[in-house]
């Protein structure tokens, strides 16, 4: 009796051993593997001001895939460098691709080739600008403008600069996916489905929400697997005593 108990006791050891170890290298797996790809795959930028609030606030921090400036679509909040516009990284969205023309304002929207474009994540969404403008962008080239238009230096704002304030596809560093700072505003960015009617659509989100996820999992993983080997130890020695207890009770 006693033998089979123990024989019992070592294979539920094993199991448990083995099924924590599994565990444990599946969830550092996910966790290493889906921490370096987004790392690859993303990088930070702090925003300094508020030309994009309410979308991101100042001094929030983005993520911001690293993406061609080819693949990049109208609504899409990008992040870029131009030496016209300060040589500095900003932040601002895609109101018009090369070939458009941006217009402000029909009943208070922005139109893109005469179509009226909705846009709910603006500082004032009855009103996309508030100064009428109108922009022929060249190929090769995109119109920027800040989600608070009463206070972002854009595309508006360089219209004499040449090529009506458009910036280079090449001047793009990323496009922004998420906002990583602070903890309040945490998550993926809404995508501007106001321009989804428009030829070519909008730009699938990114990567990360899946690579988040396996990191999760991954740290689930880990710590599950490393507390299960214990109490399984623990739940076959409880089990193992148990017969011999009786037995005891019984012969005595």
């Amino acid at each position: 009796m006693v033998r089979s108990t123990e024989h019992t006791d070592g294979h539920g050891r094993t199991t448990g051993s083995t099924l924590s170890g599994l565990a444990v290298a599946v969830g550092c797996l996910l966790f290493l593997g889906g921490f370096v790809w987004a790392a690859l795959l993303y990088r930070p930028y702090t925003v300094p001001t508020d030309s994009m609030s309410p979308t991101i606030e100042p001094g929030a921090r983005v993520l911001a895939e690293n993406v061609d400036g080819s693949r990049v679509r109208r609504g899409d909040v990008v992040v870029f460098r131009d030496t016209v516009w300060g040589d500095v990284p900003m932040v601002k969205r895609v109101a018009g691709v090369g070939g458009d023309t941006v217009a402000c304002c029909t009943k208070g929207k922005l139109t893109v080739n005469g179509t009226p474009v909705d846009e709910p994540y603006l500082q004032n969404p009855k009103l996309a600008s508030p100064t009428g403008f109108s922009a022929k962008v060249p190929a090769g080239r995109l119109f920027l403008l800040g989600d608070h238009r009463g206070d972002s230096l854009d595309s508006r704002s360089h219209t004499t600069d040449g090529d009506d304030g458009a910036v280079p596809r090449e001047a793009v560093l990323g496009r922004v996916d998420a906002l990583a700072w602070p903890m309040s505003g945490i998550g993926m960015l809404d995508r501007a489905d106001g321009f989804a009617a428009l030829p070519g659509g909008t730009s699938a989100p990114g990567p990360l929400r899946p690579l988040t996820a396996a990191v999760v999992a991954g740290a689930v993983l880990i710590l599950g697997g490393a507390a299960y080997g214990p109490l399984a130890a623990r739940r076959n020695r409880a089990a193992q005593a148990a017969p011999v207890a009786d037995a005891e009770r019984a012969h005595g």
